[in-house]
Order: C-alpha cells, then sequence, then structure tokens
C-alpha cells in the first residue's frame, strides 16, 4: 500500500487520533498543570472537542459523509489558534480585541523554543485534521 492509499484509507482514524491527542493536551495542561484557559483558548476548545466523539463515530462506520460537517469545524479552530497565535507574538494584535475577563489571551503559559505556544500546538492539531479530512473527502469521490 502506497502512502497516499494509507492516509486516504486511514484519515478518519488518523483526524480521531489527531484530536484525541490535542484535546488530552489540552485537558492536562488546564487539569493537572492547572494552567487557566482564556478566552480564546475556550473558543478553540470549543471547535475541537466535539469532533473526537463524531469523529470516533464516523472512524467505527467508516462514514466519509461526515466529512463535510467536520471541515468547517477545523478551519474555525484554525483561523481562531492563528488568530490567537498572532495576538501572543505580535505586540499590536493584542490591542486589537483584548481579553478583558479571566486570563489575558497574550500570556504564554508554553513557550518552547522561543515560538512554540499552546496555540500553535492548537494549530498544528487542526492543520493536521484539515488535511486528513480533505484526503479522505478525496477518497470518497472516488468511489
Amino acid at each position: 500500500m502506497e502512502g497516499k492509499g494509507f492516509f486516504r484509507t486511514y484519515s478518519l482514524y488518523l483526524a480521531w487520533l489527531v484530536c484525541v491527542i490535542a484535546t488530552c493536551g489540552s485537558l492536562y495542561l488546564s487539569e493537572v498543570l492547572h494552567y487557566e484557559p482564556c478566552r480564546l483558548c475556550w473558543f478553540q476548545r470549543i471547535f475541537m472537542y466535539p469532533q473526537v466523539i463524531l469523529l470516533a463515530i464516523a472512524s467505527y462506520k467508516n462514514d466519509r459523509s461526515i466529512i463535510p460537517y467536520l471541515l468547517p469545524l477545523s478551519i474555525i479552530g484554525g483561523s481562531i489558534s492563528i488568530y490567537h497565535y498572532l495576538e501572543q507574538q505580535v505586540p499590536a494584535f493584542a490591542k486589537i480585541a483584548p481579553c478583558t475577563v479571566g486570563v489575558p489571551c497574550n500570556v504564554d503559559y508554553l513557550n518552547w523554543f522561543g515560538f512554540i505556544t499552546i496555540p500553535l500546538l492548537a494549530l498544528i492539531a487542526f492543520v493536521m485534521m484539515i488535511g486528513l479530512l480533505w484526503v479522505g473527502r478525496q477518497k470518497r469521490e472516488e468511489e
């Protein structure tokens, strides 16, 4: 089985795996390490968490018809991640719509190598899911 065929065949399962890792990671950061999520983190979670259940059911049933409904969730969640990351890395973005309640959105609890932050990790997960769902969508169109 060639590489493309593998990803097309198992795209739902792999997207679910990425989603589970992202969800468990965010829960670990907030519930174990006690990093309080900011407002933008909550919005990213809103678009990630339901996909764990939806992708699990779709993977079990090998039901690719759910992909058009999941793609917008990942695209919107990824867009929020991009904005959140820019807010942390570019000071001018923090002034556009500052978080006025709770933890400021431009604070980064995690900063590996000077650029890897929690929103970047969320963005990577959303991009991986978009890619896997896109490949899975293409398999559906070929059938």
